[in-house]
Formats: C-alpha cells, sequence, structure tokens
C-alpha cells in the first residue's frame, strides 16, 4: 500500500545533480521509496522538452522536498533555480529535507570547497540578482538539520534513515492537517449554533 496515493499532492520531490546521482545514489533511494510505498516525483520522469516552469509545478504540488547536495550540485542552474523556489515555498507549507551526499553542510552553506568551487564557476555565467538568491537559497536550506553522508559510509544504511526520516515527516504532515481540519469543522459547528441562536432570539422577540 503506497502512503501516498498517485492523487494525492504529498509527494516527494527530488532535488538534485541527476549527471553526478540519477544511476547510483539516487536510483536506490528510488528503489526504497517505491518498496515503502512513499509517492514522489523526480525529474527523470519529466518529458524532455518541458522547461523549468513544469518542474516547478511539481514541486508547487509536493509537500516534501529532499535537497540531495553534493559535490557538482551547484553546476547546475537548473538545481539551483529549484531550490530557490523550494525555499519560497517552506515559508508557506513545504517541508525540506536537506541531504549532505559525500560533502560538508558548511561548505554547502558557505560556498566553499568543491561544491564552492563549482557553485562560483557557475556565477561566473549568472547575473548578480540570480546568484545573490542562490546564496540565499543554499545558506537557508543547509541549515535546517539534515541528515549526512560521510565518505566511506554506508550508503544502504544511509537509505534506510532517510526512508525513517521521510516516514517521520508525512506522519507529522497528515497530523497536522487532520487537527486543521478538526479545528475548521469546529469552527463550522459553532458558527451554526451562533447563527441558530440568533434567529430563535428573532423568532421569540417576535
Amino acid at each position: 500500500m503506497r502512503v501516498f496515493s498517485t492523487t494525492d499532492v504529498h509527494q516527494v520531490f527530488f532535488n538534485y545533480r541527476g549527471e553526478e546521482l540519477r544511476y547510483s545514489f539516487v536510483s536506490h533511494l528510488i528503489d526504497a521509496f517505491e518498496r515503502h510505498g512513499i509517492d514522489f516525483f523526480v525529474d527523470k520522469y519529466e518529458q524532455r522538452g518541458k522547461d523549468l516552469k513544469d518542474l516547478f509545478a511539481r514541486i508547487e504540488e509536493s509537500k516534501i522536498a529532499l535537497a540531495i547536495f553534493s559535490a557538482r550540485y551547484a553546476e547546475s542552474s537548473w538545481c539551483m533555480d529549484e531550490l530557490v523556489k523550494m525555499k519560497k515555498l517552506a515559508e508557506r507549507k513545504l517541508q525540506i529535507i536537506p541531504i549532505f551526499y559525500k560533502v560538508n553542510a558548511r561548505d554547502v552553506r558557505k560556498q566553499t570547497g568543491e561544491f564552492g568551487e563549482n557553485f562560483w564557476t557557475l556565477a561566473k555565467a549568472s547575473s548578480g540578482d540570480q546568484i545573490k538568491k542562490w546564496k540565499e537559497a543554499l545558506e537557508c536550506v543547509s541549515d535546517k538539520m539534515g541528515l549526512s553522508l560521510k565518505d566511506k559510509s554506508s550508503e544502504a544504511d544511509f537509505i534506510k534513515e532517510i526512508v525513517k526520516e521521510v516516514k517521520r515527516v508525512i506522519v507529522a504532515i497528515k497530523s497536522e492537517e487532520e487537527e486543521e481540519n478538526n479545528l475548521e469543522e469546529k469552527g463550522e459547528s459553532l458558527r451554526i449554533a451562533f447563527s441558530m441562536h440568533d434567529c430563535f432570539s428573532i423568532i421569540i422577540k417576535c
């Protein structure tokens, strides 16, 4: 049984450097999600020829996003633009889980080390406003509580950790939504009760 139905918007969005991780780490993570019934969106399923707006739409449909930072992540303006979109949506509803795949969180936050070298190479061909948004997104997202895989660590165990954390967030989201629905129902019941009371008062006065 899937944790999310195919029509549910509670899917998990994968933000990652495809050329580096698509056929290795991410493919294993996808397999684990499928086995655990977690619905997700990964851009390899997007039709070729579509633009970034289509990926933005997928992010907007999602409730959870995995920002999978790796050494070559910042080579891609698409990865960076997706991250900016994710940061914006996190202010409202999107839950972002940073995944540090063999990179130091500090290097991501400060754009240093190999990660930083790739970022500044990309920045040379980009505008000042764009670079500012990218830096803000990197600093904001990398500062969140995340999961880290060090060199020579077990990827299999790391994937289990990610699955466990995603499931925890899913439960928290569902619980929060149920609580909001209950409050709305109580509010509606009170509105109906007050309305009936007002009507009854009018009848008595008449």
